[in-house]
């Protein structure tokens, strides 16, 4: 835990979408580091998120936001370095090393880019209705998965042997991309990445849509 930060008072606020990805990287953050934490979910369907009391903790009116004794900080990646350099007691999940944390900020960069514009954004079609160029999203799942496959071939995890950040920001949209019409199959070496991930200790899931209607 960085010394610099006083000890936690109040369990950390998660506000999030149980569907959304974004939110459910910081709650697997939050899982395996072993806080305490809350979560309120945010009615988006009915527009909470852009209400004047949910624009005041993000501007953008985005999920997740998440507040940690008088901290309030939107963006998911955002969110996970502070957690990680706040309450990690090694240098696991946001390496010193410059040359290994350029490789965490390499994929966190992917997270935010091709894995936004590819596994997200056709489960936003698919599982939202959220009117985009599915096909044209789908190629870039496939050309995203085209580069990973065969890089995690090679290494258990995104940027080496270990699991760090890289692997929190990367795994959610990825694991849950048949949801977006996308099939893992023909992909060994990411799915077996997904399950090497899923074995860790307190891990926690994403909800599937399918356990929301049932």
């Amino acid at each position: 835990m960085n010394p610099l930060f006083p000890p936690q008072n109040s369990p950390i606020q998660l506000y999030r979408n149980p569907l959304s990805g974004h939110s459910h990287r910081v709650e697997l953050m939050l899982s395996l580091l072993d806080l305490p934490y809350q979560t309120s979910d945010v009615d988006m369907a009915n527009g909470a998120h852009k209400s004047p009391e949910y624009l005041a903790r993000n501007p953008f009116g985005q999920v997740p936001v998440l507040e940690d004794n008088g901290i309030t900080l939107a963006d998911s990646n955002a969110i996970i370095v502070y957690l990680a350099q706040r309450y990690q007691s090694n240098d696991q999940w946001l390496p010193s090393d410059p040359v290994e944390l350029a490789q965490v900020q390499r994929w966190l960069s992917v997270a935010a880019g091709e894995i936004f514009a590819g596994p997200c954004s056709v489960r936003l079609e698919k599982l939202f209705g959220v009117p985009l160029d599915y096909q044209v999203a789908k190629q870039k799942t496939l050309a995203l998965f085209a580069v990973v496959e065969p890089w995690l071939a090679e290494r258990q995890y995104l940027t080496g042997e270990k699991l760090n950040l890289a692997d929190i920001a990367g795994y959610s949209y990825i694991a849950h991309v048949a949801e977006g019409g996308v099939s893992l199959q023909p992909y060994p070496a990411i799915r077996a990445w997904l399950q090497r991930i899923e074995s860790q200790p307190r891990f926690v899931g994403m909800t599937r849509s399918a356990e929301l209607v049932a």
